[in-house]
């Protein structure tokens, strides 16, 4: 008596079946009832016997070696009985369809949500629930399916009825919250979000399931938008207009101010909103952000809140209100946030958002006082240190979105930083996702976009120290300028020359007396800024200046701020020591990212393809021999783009004369060809001239 079943044998089948069930009997008593009896075919079980087995037998047959099948309802839907799906749509009257036209969405627009209770994924009444309830079994068919109805479920079923009751209508920032991060506020499982309405594909765009539709530059940009910028343009409108704030974070380089300021004028196109725009930056960027304004939108009216002779009060304000855009500095909105809160802004833009990373500070919390209807941070590192630092810029942004901030440590922080959480990690990034628009120069879709080399002027301000330093200097020397003539007239002038560069680079370089750095340049805290961040995405770059002296304040100070990877290399270096520093930045993953150079020594002959930053920190105001020292990293074997930092004082020579050299670029290979020696020429009056100290220049 044989069985063959799949090219196997089995003898005495019947014998062999019976044995196992009396295996099978002393884990389950319902096999064993059904062997007593005369010809037992089936175990019949009662919907409580059901439930014990699937839940509690059926796991130690399996376990025992057994082969069990249970139906697919049960793994689809396991014990956990009921699940939500939020619903979504717009509230009908003033917030309703017409809110979606540009402008009329705020965080106040109300959100109507319900939150309907399913069991088996069908959706169920409350009337449905409560003649479920009172059968008081296990398991129950539902529309035709089987599902768990366990004690728990039970439980959760009754808290969701009873708390749902009395909630209907929220703001569009805490309806984005939740569909974004959809938790059923009573524990229950999350099958699904439905939008209505304009809502459905404001959350589509929002998420990106849809792509933003394109916008043209705007009327009045001067200059061309790349690709990535101009999506980037569309993307920061699209949150204004939902009046909602933005992080445009992309990585140093990308050209995040081109970009905001196109959005601003297509804003004042698109919205007819002529209120002022207020940028809030770095005092060693204030210069720069001038410039670029003039450069790209030079139709735009400029004020500059910034200097001793600042305006205050009423007057302040009536010459906020006739100009376009504001700049002030993250210092002055702590000092001046009575004047600068007497605007209603149409946008307030932070730049280097990282300065109120720390949300405890005077200074943040000046900038998130400041009232706006819109809110754009600009920074290449949103997280520097701590998950803190994004909670404070999305406090900024979009205030109370994340939370307390004790909520914001207890939900993500301590379970991402001290647990490395997964899903609180992704839950964060579900959640600022839709605010947060970051492009990296690794990303291929952005380097075809970028040039070869892109080069950018860094403004910084003088201290009050370096400026008292400088007119000093200028006033001693002119005077002996006056009183001498030929090979003495020129060896004055150069002198002079080499002496206000140091001071523009720093008063210790200038007294040379090694005093304490610190706080006391504005071009060497802003080289700090940049290096942080290079130093952050894992960049390398070259430092040069023509002065041995300052590279070795700098090295030893760099070293101090971003905790060593910093080395000097200049001419008194040994060749041997100069082949093995070489080496060590080209080819140890491990080495420096900061290379500094005097350019004399390094700004010829070598091959340092390893950096992507080029940072002149003191000019040499000959185009040819700074080109040759970028060259150093932008050269054959150079994989990614070479960004080029040139730094200028403004208003001081630094900014004159490189003004003098843009606007004569014809003339400067013959004319500047031979170094500074051209500036000797000068008469006495076109000295004065290009060395006169603009006061609106200086750091308070």
């Amino acid at each position: 008596n044989a069985l063959h079943i799949l090219n196997r044998r089995f003898d005495e089948p019947q014998e062999r079946l019976l044995a196992g069930l009396g295996l099978a009997a002393r884990l389950c008593p319902a096999v064993e009832s059904s062997l007593r009896q005369k010809q037992p075919e089936a175990a019949h079980l009662t919907t409580d016997e059901a439930y014990h087995f699937l839940r509690e037998v059926a796991p130690l047959l399996e376990t025992s070696g057994f082969g069990v099948l249970v139906p697919p309802w049960w793994g689809k839907h396991g014990a956990a009985g009921f699940s939500s799906r939020l619903k979504l749509r717009p509230k009908q009257g003033k917030s309703g369809p017409a809110a979606a036209a540009p402008g009329h969405l705020s965080f106040d627009t109300l959100i109507e949500f319900d939150w309907e209770l399913a069991m088996g994924g069908q959706p169920i009444s409350a009337e449905e629930f409560r003649r479920l309830a009172d059968l008081k079994t296990p398991l129950v068919q539902v529309r035709g399916e089987w599902v768990v109805l366990d004690p728990d479920a039970i439980e959760g079923g009754i808290r969701f009825w009873e708390e749902q009751r009395n909630r209907g209508e929220v703001g569009l920032l805490d309806a984005l919250h939740m569909a974004l991060d959809a938790n059923n506020p009573d524990g229950l499982a999350v099958d699904g979000v439905e939008a209505a309405g304009w809502l459905a594909p404001l959350l589509a765009e929002l998420t990106g399931d849809e792509k933003l539709p394109d916008l043209p530059p705007p009327p009045g940009f001067n200059g061309t938008l790349r690709p990535y910028q101009a999506r980037g343009m569309a993307w920061l409108w699209f949150l204004r207009r939902l009046g909602l704030g933005a992080c445009l974070a992309d990585d140093m380089g990308l050209g995040k101010t081109p970009t905001t300021i196109a959005a601003l004028l297509h804003a004042r196109g698109a919205a007819g909103d002529r209120r002022p725009a207020l940028v809030i930056c770095p005092t060693s960027v204030v210069g720069n952000w001038q410039r670029e304004v003039t450069r790209f939108a030079p139709d735009l009216a400029v004020l500059v809140h910034h200097g001793v002779d600042r305006l205050a009060d009423d007057a302040f304000v009536a010459a906020a209100v006739a100009s376009d855009i504001v700049i002030s500095s993250y210092g002055l909105v702590r000092r001046d946030a009575e004047t600068l809160g007497k605007v209603r802004w149409s946008a307030v833009i932070a730049d280097e958002a990282q300065n109120v990373k720390n949300p405890d500070t005077k200074q943040a919390q000046a900038v998130r006082r400041l009232p706006a209807d819109h809110r754009v941070a600009l920074t290449g590192t949103p997280v520097e240190n701590r998950l803190t630092d994004l909670w404070s810029i999305m406090q900024f942004l979009n205030p109370g979105y994340l939370g307390s901030q004790r909520a914001f440590r207890q939900q993500f922080v301590l379970p991402v930083e001290r647990y490395s959480d997964v899903e609180a990690s992704n839950r964060l990034r579900r959640l600022v996702q839709p605010f947060v628009l970051r492009r990296l120069k690794t990303d291929p879709t952005i380097i075809q976009d970028l040039p070869e080399k892109n080069e950018m002027k860094v403004y910084c301000s003088l201290t009050a120290e370096q400026a008292t330093l400088y007119e000093a200097v200028v006033q001693d020397t002119l005077r002996r300028v006056d009183a001498a003539e030929g090979i003495e007239r020129r060896g004055q002038v150069l002198a002079m020359l080499m002496k206000l560069k140091q001071v523009c680079n720093h008063p210790a370089h200038f007294l040379g007396d090694g005093s304490a750095l610190a706080g006391r340049s504005g071009k060497l805290e802003r080289l700090v800024e940049m290096l942080e961040e290079v130093v952050s995405v894992g960049d390398r770059a070259l430092v040069f200046t023509q002065f041995y002296e300052m590279g070795e304040l700098m090295r030893r100070h760099l070293a101090q701020m971003l905790g060593g990877g910093v080395q000097f290399l200049h001419g008194g270096t040994a060749q041997r020591q100069r082949d093995r520093m070489i080496a060590q930045f080209q080819e140890d993953p491990d080495g420096p990212n900061i290379f500094i150079l005097s350019l004399k020594a390094g700004g010829t002959g070598l091959n340092l393809t390893r950096a992507n930053h080029v940072f002149h920190f003191d000019r040499w105001w000959n185009p040819a021999v700074e080109n040759q020292a970028t060259d150093r990293a932008f050269r054959i074997g150079q994989r990614r783009d070479v960004q080029v930092h040139k730094f200028v004082c403004t208003g001081t020579l630094e900014e004159r004369i490189d003004d003098l050299i843009e606007s004569k670029r014809a003339l400067a290979d013959n004319v500047l060809g031979a170094g500074e020696s051209w500036l000797t020429e000068l008469s006495s009056d076109q000295l004065r001239e290009l060395l006169l100290l603009r006061r609106d220049a200086v750091v308070e």
